[in-house]
């Protein structure tokens, strides 16, 4: 099936070399920022077959050949022994490429299966079961950054799927340590849009695979996040971009969260001395309505 006509670009193309370039800025830009691979890091980027993690995965090893430090990349792959997955595509496709990796088979479909009920959304226990396997792996194998490919959309959906079923002003980290403390988790695609991994993911034709557990769930909570997101962009276009720039610029002060900043000490902060005219001044011109 060819690719829509919003997502065609051909490799050989100036369009593809401008969308690689921008890829490849905004996947820096984020390792810098948050100083996500050091010198001598053994990257194990987590490859589930689908666009997000195809991508990240060239991208890190377009970076590798020109990065300032020098770090090691292995692909895992976790082979959850869902009905129907083709286990000969990625080790196909990694042995042409040349990239070391690892395929952990782990029948976490027959758990996720057995324990949630019809209907109900398996995501949560499937993540926490592929979760567990591949920090098992990275323990045992040297490994020091563990790389999803999380990007920009997923990260201000999670924000919003916190708010509004969990009560809690929450996303994900570009950069996190993990509850035991031996883990740390990078997300290199946090500045990278989902639109632009599709357009990069048709014009390489990577081999992508589909998940047979939540790519076919309609009933989830993320997907009804995703779509009025989507609804949002096409009202307001760059509302996205603004609502993510807001994750990168938090006044703990103008929120309501006692653990974050320390309003029981603003009485002892408070200036006590009388008012100079200029400070009348100064204060009526900040509270005076603006058009």
């Amino acid at each position: 099936m060819s690719a829509p006509p919003t997502l065609a670009v051909h490799r050989s193309s100036n369009n593809f070399k401008k969308l690689q370039a921008q890829l490849r800025g905004s996947v820096g830009k984020a390792i810098a920022d948050f100083r996500m691979i050091a010198e001598g890091d053994h990257v194990m980027v987590c490859l589930s077959g689908g666009k997000d993690s195809y991508t990240l995965l060239d991208i890190l090893l377009s970076l590798q050949r020109s990065a300032p430090v020098s770090f090691e990349i292995t692909a895992v792959n976790l082979d959850q022994k869902q009905p129907g997955f083709p286990a000969e595509v990625l080790p196909r496709y990694l042995e042409d490429l040349g990239v070391r990796f690892r395929v952990i088979e782990q029948n976490t479909y027959a758990v996720v299966k057995r324990v949630i009920p019809d209907g109900k959304t398996m995501c949560g226990l499937c993540s926490r079961l592929r979760r567990g396997a591949l920090y098992h792996f990275a323990a045992e194998n040297g490994i020091t950054k563990i790389a999803l490919g999380h990007h920009r959309d997923d990260i201000v959906e999670t924000l919003f799927l916190n708010m509004f079923f969990g009560g809690r002003l929450k996303a994900m980290p570009p950069k996190l340590l993990s509850e035991n403390r031996r883990h740390i988790v990078i997300r290199p695609l946090a500045y990278v849009t989902e639109a632009s991994i599709a357009r990069y993911a048709a014009a390489r034709e990577f081999p992508i695979i589909p998940c047979t557990l939540c790519g076919s769930q309609t009933n989830m909570q993320r997907l009804v996040v995703k779509n009025m997101l989507r609804e949002w962009e096409q009202k307001y276009p760059g509302r996205i971009e603004s609502i993510f720039s807001s994750i990168c610029n938090v006044a703990g002060s103008q929120l309501a969260d006692p653990a974050l900043f320390d309003f029981a000490g603003l009485d002892g902060r408070r200036a006590v001395e009388a008012m100079t005219e200029a400070d009348e001044d100064a204060l009526a011109a900040e509270l005076e309505p603006r058009v």
